[in-house]
């Protein structure tokens, strides 16, 4: 690898930008988005810089080579988890070459995949491309999703297909589980512990919540399969709880968060609709007010099992498309009308958690990868 790739993967991990639901740790994305408008507008794109609306700074990028319709996407998020610098054994700020691998925060989830793009764009500067070739960076993947979300509302980028360079150990994939992420709040009524007539509880009745949920989990996972999947079920995880405030006063108040993990053909306003329902005989036997609240704006499931794409990365690759339990921006790629697959360097074991890194060693091999869909789709 030449030294302006090691040189930008580390200036993109040196760009604070967490993205986080907790606005006390949330940062803007726009030192990442400025420098990827800068390398590319100096390679001959045309960027645009576009905010996403109601958020804290943040905007996302599209650099474009080349005109005309179709063409093809190479995408990626540039935000990163929220760290903890004292549990990283390298600088997560920086990238650090040690034992064939970069450590860095975002090494492989996922902001060094510009540095593979950057590299793999090379041979195709002078190009003359029949079809545009675009680089797409997304804020807020990590969160809210708000940069894909935007893009999908403002109805571009059009392009024939699109790489996402989620860490996949270029394992190309085309099928994910969808996500919500709810909350459920009960509201009793305080009192003194010594006569439970006094007040109502909270807590009692966010245990029968509990049992319902868990019922109903059940439920799903006799009516719902699918066995492209290693869970080959859906999943409700109760995450986060709080209530009551003393052994000695009756629960006036308890907080429930939980996430479903929805398989491609569920329907996650169906699945809300039937907790909505559940939940309120519970709060009329238990004389509570329960409300359902959603924590994030939920992401569908991702299938495309019928690829020209797909076909296009398995004869490169030699593997056929797999199935992932975590989510990505491919539904409202999707939605955009794009053949959209997840593929990328790294392993996704080694994201959101200290001393990230990605192998040097798949590195050569996605820039080859690229460089072939590049032929393929804009040449």
């Amino acid at each position: 690898m030449n030294l302006k790739f090691f040189e930008l993967f580390n200036s993109l991990l040196s760009e604070h930008s967490v993205s986080s639901t907790n606005p006390a740790i949330d940062q803007s994305n726009m030192g990442v988005i400025n420098l990827l408008a800068q390398t590319f507008e100096g390679l001959g794109f045309s960027c645009e810089v576009l905010p996403v609306p109601g958020s804290h700074n943040k905007a996302n990028l599209i650099a474009t080579l080349g005109s005309g319709p179709g063409g093809l996407v190479l995408s990626g998020h540039t935000d990163t988890v929220p760290f903890d610098e004292a549990l990283w054994n390298t600088n997560p700020l920086a990238m650090t070459e040690k034992d064939n691998k970069l450590f860095g925060l975002g090494a492989t989830d996922m902001k060094g995949f510009f540095a593979v793009v950057h590299e793999a764009v090379q041979d195709f500067l002078a190009a003359d491309l029949k079809q545009p070739l675009i680089i797409l960076a997304t804020a807020d993947e990590e969160s809210s999703m708000a940069g894909a979300r935007t893009l999908a509302a403002q109805g571009r980028p059009k392009a024939r297909a699109a790489v996402i360079g989620e860490p996949t150990s270029l394992r190309p994939i085309n099928m994910h589980k969808g996500i919500m992420m709810e909350g459920i709040h009960v509201q009793g009524q305080s009192g003194h512990s010594s006569n439970p007539a006094l007040g109502r509880n909270a807590l009692e009745a966010m245990h029968e919540v509990i049992t319902a949920l868990l019922a109903f989990r059940q439920q799903l996972q006799t009516k719902f399969h699918n066995p492209h999947f290693m869970i080959d079920v859906p999943t409700i995880n109760l995450g986060v709880i709080h209530g009551g405030d003393n052994p000695n006063r009756i629960c006036g108040h308890c907080d429930l968060e939980f996430d479903v993990r929805l398989l491609p053909g569920m329907e996650g306003d169906a699945i809300r609709n039937s907790i909505e329902e559940m939940i309120v005989p519970i709060a009329l036997k238990h004389q509570t007010e329960i409300s359902l609240t959603r924590l994030i704006p939920g992401v569908d499931p991702f299938a495309n099992a019928d690829s020209e794409l797909g076909r296009q990365i398995e004869a490169l690759t030699g593997h056929a498309p797999e199935s992932v339990a975590f989510g990505t921006e491919g539904p409202f790629l999707q939605q955009l009308g794009m053949d959209t697959i997840i593929l990328g360097p790294g392993s996704i074991d080694q994201a959101h958690q200290p001393n990230e890194y990605m192998s040097l060693d798949q590195v050569k091999p996605c820039i080859a990868i690229l460089q072939s869909l590049i032929k393929q789709y804009c040449l």
